[in-house]
Formats: structure tokens, C-alpha cells, sequence
């Protein structure tokens, strides 16, 4: 953790000449794009497996009709047919997956007040006027001017990128399930858990304002970046 403070503070002290007292946060921003970077290739790799994924719909469309009556067999048909060509259905969730550590090492990093012993003197950073160690309810105090004081301005300020980048993925989901909408199995139903799924999956990007406004600025910082370059990435990928 020291390790990982020091290299945050020396970024921080590199753009401090640019950014001045928001240098932390330019660090943390500049962090996040490198952990993208590295994830990209996974992102790719989950690109293609989608494209292969909606290149077998034919093959499942025909597999649920030969075992329209038969949910259990049609389950085990449609893993075997993925196993056969080589298609895991969980590829799009490795980019996430491999993005947590990088998250949880910010969020401990600005959520302790000592680091190695040591005053962990990242927490006198701020982004604009918000420390990055505070949370909203911090900036909706007193203290901290309230909703439309410095700190809730710069809140309201994530929280309007992360509701614009949520409306986009929710249109662009609806619009790929809908092009990939699954064929009905017996009497109009689909796969057992599937019509939930689909109800439930265009909202998964709006709950990413709930983690903004509980996890430290830092962090939450971290979460709006990656989540904007994500909505961006895969726009180009899937095109």
C-alpha cells in the first residue's frame, strides 16, 4: 500500500506544475488510463467473443427448437455447442474482473488517515474544492457548503457524466438485445432467468452513480473515468 501511495504522490508531484492542487486527481486520472490500457487487450478479446457469440445465434435459434420442450436438454445443448466453438459466455466479464484490484487499492489508499505507519498526506489533495479521501455526504454538510457548495458542485459535475454515459450505454444495450433478442423456447417463454436478465442488464450502468456517491472521491474518480473510457471503447469495438 506505502508502495502504491508513493507512486500515486510522485505522478501527483510530476503534474503539479500543470494542475496544481488538483494534481492528485490528474494522477489518479492518468492512473486509470493506464489500467486501461493494459485491459485492453481483454477488451478485444471480448469483442471478438461477442461477434462469435451472435454469430452462433442461428445454431442456438435451431437448437431451441429442437428441444423446445426440453429446457435442461437445450441448456446443456447450448454450453456444448460454446465448448465446440470455443465461446465462453463469461469473456465480457474479465475487463471488470481484472479492473477491481486497481479500484479497491484506491479505495483503501484513500480511506485510511495513515499509510505505513506514516499521515497519509494524499488525503490533503482535492479535486477542485472536494478532498479526495471525503465522500458525498461529506460535501452535503455544513461543512462541506452543502449540494450546491465547491464540493457538491464538483459531485453534481460526476454525477451528470456518469448519468450521460449510463443513458448512452442503456440505449446502446436495449439496442443490442433487441438485435439479439433470444427465440422463444415452448409457449412464448425464453430460458429460465433470461427475461429477468434482460429486464435487469440496461440498468446496470445507473448503478454506477450509487457507487459514486458512497465510495471516496478518489475512487470514485477512478469509477467515472474507467466507466466514460469503457462506454467510448466499446462503441468502437462493437460498431
Amino acid at each position: 500500500m506505502s508502495v502504491f501511495a508513493d507512486l500515486v504522490q510522485r505522478l501527483a508531484d510530476l503534474l503539479q506544475p500543470l494542475f496544481g492542487a488538483s494534481a492528485a486527481a490528474a494522477a489518479i486520472v492518468l492512473f486509470t488510463a493506464f489500467v486501461r490500457l493494459l485491459v485492453h487487450p481483454l477488451s478485444r478479446a471480448s469483442a471478438r467473443g461477442q461477434k462469435a457469440r451472435t454469430e452462433l445465434q442461428p445454431k442456438i435459434a435451431e437448437l431451441r427448437r429442437k428441444h423446445a420442450k426440453n429446457p435442461e436438454k437445450l441448456q446443456r445443448a447450448v454450453l456444448e455447442l460454446h465448448a465446440e466453438e470455443k465461446v465462453s459466455p463469461l469473456a465480457g466479464c474479465l475487463p471488470g474482473l481484472f479492473q477491481l484490484p486497481a479500484f479497491f487499492l484506491l479505495y483503501h489508499l484513500f480511506s485510511n488517515t495513515t499509510i505505513g505507519g506514516k499521515t497519509n498526506e494524499l488525503l490533503t489533495h482535492q479535486l477542485f474544492a472536494a478532498p479526495l479521501g471525503d465522500r458525498w455526504a461529506d460535501a452535503l454538510t455544513g461543512a462541506g457548503g452543502g449540494v450546491f457548495g465547491g464540493a457538491g458542485v464538483v459531485y453534481l459535475g460526476l454525477f451528470v457524466i456518469v448519468a450521460a454515459v449510463a443513458t448512452f450505454n442503456y440505449v446502446r444495450t436495449k439496442r443490442m438485445m433487441a438485435a439479439n433478442s433470444p427465440v422463444p423456447v415452448a409457449d412464448g417463454q425464453q430460458l429460465p432467468g433470461l427475461g429477468a436478465v434482460g429486464k435487469v442488464m440496461p440498468f446496470m450502468s445507473f448503478f454506477t452513480l450509487v457507487t459514486v456517491a458512497v465510495v471516496p472521491l478518489a475512487a470514485a474518480l477512478y469509477v467515472v473515468t474507467s466507466t466514460t473510457w469503457s462506454a467510448v471503447e466499446r462503441a468502437a469495438l462493437y460498431r
